[in-house]
């Protein structure tokens, strides 16, 4: 495309690119496009997809042209934008009075995802669909100046009827009319291009297609209802004859930022048409305003009359989980997807539900629309629809199905927990397993034989509450079949409605109470070069006459429990519920111990003696979250220690390698007990402990080294010290050990804790002990923790501060060993 720093002369321009276009000039701006796309991706002979990532800023920043398909001549000027993050919120902000679109990817992940922005506000026109019915419509001055050119083609696309016309009445603004009705035989190969309201959208795609501009196209929300024009179902339920099926845009300006590659810009785009109708004529939008209508949100803090907080009564969902069983018992169903929807009253502007979204629950489609008639959708979906884009090999169709939600944990090593729980979990692995069968028979319709294939398989993407599981599945067009027809071939995923997916859809229709509106559909970006990217219309925020609607689903199979499917629609709608109301936010995962409880044993000077260990200051940054003081010495320096120290509140005998006569640590113990110091030991503590009272250790026959465990509590004889005050009866640790306290103890000592039934060295497991000192079943289950019963002395042979122990726990703990003190001290 031409290019300079000055504006181009667009009454001379247009014939110049026709002319271009007619002779196949190597300088028009489409020759030889895809071809360079192509090689661009093809780097060190590796693809390398944009993850749906803004193609780079056209360079330099200027003013550029092109002609279209449809001869529309494109004035594009591009301007680097200085402060990205600014520019954003004056958009987002803009938002709340002006129809327009942001989408934001605040969500990476490696050969999926990457974090981008893109947006616009008052667009010069708008395409809203009911039905088969659509309506075009001039948003402001410059939209006026297309509608000539909408109606000339949409005039001549054969399953198209204009009843109004604004292209030929200036006193209207709109272009009204009604999409034929299919007639004949289509192939369910060809379903897609059966006559729908995308016939009219394919005639718009046409119109304005350039391989030269990676942005320009129709951004908006498509609804749910839209696959009636492709599914026969019987309807059920009452419609809203107000709700719209499609609201899209084609925007003038937009700002696009590439969050990775550090890049942000505006491009302002102007429009040239021939006049059409054997006149030479040219007709622009140089120089009229870009402004359109402003209608400021107006919140409320109360329900209007007949409006509640929620769907149904609780345990009504889960008599529908009920219905849906018996559809799976007979092979009605194998899987469905049933919703219920929640609301608040909505006070703030959706600009700060959208803030806050952003903040709380990063996602990678991200989106506030302001859909005009007091209609705003605020969303942080976590799942791709649809997305299409150019490869070397051709047009690749990718989708990441998501079947399988679990709750995060409080830290990271909760989350490790359920991540293994859900990993495991028959039931989910059946739920992905179907959805992602129906996605590769959706692919297989339209795309090249043996190339459809799984490229991630029950991976796992993390937000804000939840974590799921997702497939990654990818497939190549035929060269017959387009972008729209990827999209039509998914509508609707699998994930939102279950399976099979006609009769899902049809059982979803008699059992739902309420329209789906624009929930488990989708929003994004049909671009005029071809691409595509779409995300389901999932953890949104509708927003009309001041309630903020929500509304989250379960994907339901014959294992499944019903009230644990009422709980995940809670749960799935809480983030953003949370959005609505509550300027506070999530609660942070707990760090390490807990905060309330920090500082509580400040004052106190704990001794740690290090018998060579790996993980002593582990331990030692666990005693200093109590708010103790802590020196930690190597086992050689224990005498020149505690001459030093004036006072010692607790000597903590560390872990180690060996056993406990490489370290002569009894020798310590005798100093520690002399000065009548409390001692709680951790692993090579607890059997030096074991050794200096008289008693004797055996060797595991299969070393427990950075192995978890289940360790449960002797409640009997809890009364012996306070170790495990305030942890539960059964918990899991970590394990590093071979040596191991052989039963009985001697008189002085009790065991506290053991190993709990069905971990190695439980009750019962015979196998798991044998040969030094003769050890076997007698000394199961093997001891995990010990007190002395008159002296303040401790000791536990698991690892407190290692990742498999609760960090919570670990702390606790080593706070309770701080209480032991002697009689009288």
């Amino acid at each position: 495309a031409a290019s300079s720093g000055d504006p181009p002369d667009w009454q001379t321009d247009l014939p110049i690119r026709r002319a271009q276009m007619a002779r196949g000039d190597p300088s028009s701006p489409t020759a030889g496009k895809r071809k360079a796309a192509a090689a661009d991706f093809n780097i060190g002979g590796r693809d390398r997809p944009t993850l749906g990532a803004p193609a780079g800023r056209p360079s330099p920043p200027g003013t550029s042209t092109y002609l279209t398909r449809g001869e529309v001549l494109v004035i594009c000027e591009v301007e680097d934008v200085h402060d990205p993050l600014e520019a954003a919120a004056e958009l987002r902000d803009c938002l709340d009075s002006h129809r327009g679109c942001l989408l934001s990817s605040s969500y990476e992940y490696p050969g999926r995802y990457s974090e981008w922005t893109l947006g616009f506000s008052d667009p010069p026109i708008s395409l809203e669909c009911w039905g088969r019915r659509f309506r075009i419509t001039a948003l402001n001055a410059r939209g006026r100046v297309f509608l000539p050119a909408l109606g000339r083609a949409i005039r001549e696309a054969p399953v198209l009827n204009v009843e109004t016309n604004g292209a030929t009445n200036a006193a209207m603004d709109v272009i009204e009319g009604v999409v034929k009705e299919a007639e004949g035989f289509f192939p369910e190969e060809e379903r897609s291009k059966q006559p729908s309201i995308f016939s009219l959208i394919r005639t718009l795609v046409e119109l304005f297609q350039s391989d030269a501009d990676a942005f320009l196209g129709l951004y908006g929300a498509f609804g749910y209802d839209l696959a009636f024009q492709f599914e026969p179902v019987k309807l059920h339920k009452e419609r809203d004859p107000d709700q719209r099926d499609i609201v899209l845009y084609i925007p003038d300006r937009l700002l696009v930022i590439n969050h990775v590659a550090k890049q942000a810009w505006r491009m302002r785009y102007d429009f040239c048409f021939g006049t059409g109708g054997g006149q030479h004529g040219v007709v622009s939008t140089k120089n009229l305003p870009r402004e359109g209508d402003v209608q400021p949100f107006t919140g409320r803090n109360a329900f209007p009359p007949g409006v509640s907080g929620r769907e149904y009564e609780p345990g009504y969902f889960a008599k529908m989980v009920d219905k849906a069983k018996e559809k799976f018992a007979r092979g009605d169903l194998f899987e469905a997807v049933l919703s219920q929807t929640f609301r608040e009253p909505c006070e703030q502007p959706p600009s700060v539900i959208f803030k806050r979204l952003q903040e709380r629950n990063p996602s990678p489609y991200g989106f506030l629309m302001n859909l005009g008639r007091d209609e705003w959708l605020v969303g942080a979906s976590p799942e791709m629809f649809v997305r299409v884009e150019t490869d070397p090999r051709g047009l690749r169709v990718e989708t990441c199905p998501i079947s399988g939600t679990i709750k995060r944990g409080k830290d990271a090593l909760e989350d490790a927990e359920h991540i293994r729980k859900i990993l495991n979990d028959p039931k989910e692995e059946s739920e992905i397993t179907m959805c992602t069968d129906v996605d590769r028979n959706d692919k297989s319709r339209i795309c090249e034989h043996g190339s459809v294939k799984v490229l991630g398989r029950r991976q796992i993407e993390m937000y804000s509450r939840l974590i799921h599981t997702v497939d990654h599945v990818e497939g190549y067009l035929r060269p017959e079949f387009d972008a729209l027809d990827a999209f039509l071939c998914h509508m609707w995923a699998v994930t939102v409605c279950g399976a099979p997916k006609t009769w899902a859809v049809q059982f979803v229709e008699e059992v739902e109470k309420s329209q789906r509106r624009w929930y488990g559909a989708s929003v994004g970006h049909v671009a005029f070069d071809g691409h595509l990217n779409t995300g389901l219309t999932l953890r949104t925020v509708r927003i009309n006459d001041g309630v903020a609607e929500v509304r989250a689903g379960a994907t339901l199979l014959f294992d499944s429990v019903p009230e644990s499917e009422e709980k995940e629609t809670e749960l799935k709608a809480s983030a953003c519920l949370n959005a609505v109301t509550s300027a506070a936010g999530l609660a942070k995962p707990a760090d390490a111990g807990d905060t309330s409880k920090r500082g509580s044993c400040a004052g106190k000077q704990v001794l740690l003696i290090d018998f060579e260990d790996s993980f002593v200051h582990t331990l030692a940054n666990y005693a200093r979250q109590t708010g103790a003081t802590v020196t930690t010495v190597r086992h050689t320096n224990v005498a020149l220690a505690l001459d030093r120290m004036k006072t010692v509140d607790l000597a903590v005998l560390s872990p180690g390698p060996g056993c406990p006569k490489d370290f002569n640590v009894s020798k310590h113990i005798d100093a520690l007990l002399a000065r009548k110091i409390p001692i709680f030991g951790v692993c090579l503590g607890l059997q030096s402990i074991v050794e200096h009272f008289g008693g004797s250790l055996g060797q595991l026959a299969f070393p427990m080294h950075g192995k978890p465990s289940a360790v449960e509590l002797d409640s009997k004889v809890m009364r012996f010290g306070p170790i495990f005050e305030g942890l539960p009866d059964t918990f899991g640790v970590a394990r590093y050990h071979s040596l191991y306290a052989r039963r009985p103890l001697p008189e002085v000592l009790v065991a506290t804790a053991h190993i709990a039934a069905g971990s190695p060295g439980g009750a019962g497991d015979a196998a798991s002990t044998s040969g030094l000192n003769g050890g076997g079943a007698d000394d199961l289950p093997v001891v995990m923790a010990i007190q002395h019963k008159t002296l303040p002395v401790a000791a536990v042979q698991f690892h407190p501060e290692s990742i498999l122990t609760s960090p919570d726990h670990g702390v606790q703990m080593l706070r309770n060993a701080m209480r032991m003190t002697y009689a009288g001290r």
